[in-house]
């Protein structure tokens, strides 16, 4: 017994659907349900997963962690054109480390 529903009910339902969609539409329109279902849970979970992006994008100005970088270069007085980002980091660090001792 499906949700208060005999098996005799079930079966006169299983019949119309058969005379309505025929026995070949069926089993299409039971696949395309499923992917449909799973769709839908894909687009969920990356929309659950997106905020954290979001935040760290909106942290960063919409700015990768490379720009943010080279406009503390610029801000400290450094080209950063040619530079290895680790390089110019322990640059830019030493020299804000200096101008915040003054």
């Amino acid at each position: 017994m499906v949700g208060g529903l005999g098996s005799t009910e079930l079966i006169i339902i299983l019949v119309f659907f058969f005379i309505l969609f025929g026995a070949e539409r069926l089993p299409k329109m039971a696949r395309s349900l499923g992917q449909s279902k799973g769709e839908f849970h894909k687009g969920l979970k990356e929309i659950t997963e997106m905020p954290k992006d979001t935040e760290a994008d909106l942290e960063a100005g919409g700015r990768t962690a490379e720009q943010v970088l080279f406009e503390r270069a610029k801000a400290v007085g450094i080209d950063p054109a040619g530079m290895d980002s680790e390089k110019l980091s322990a640059k830019i660090e030493a020299l804000e480390a200096l101008d915040s001792d003054e």
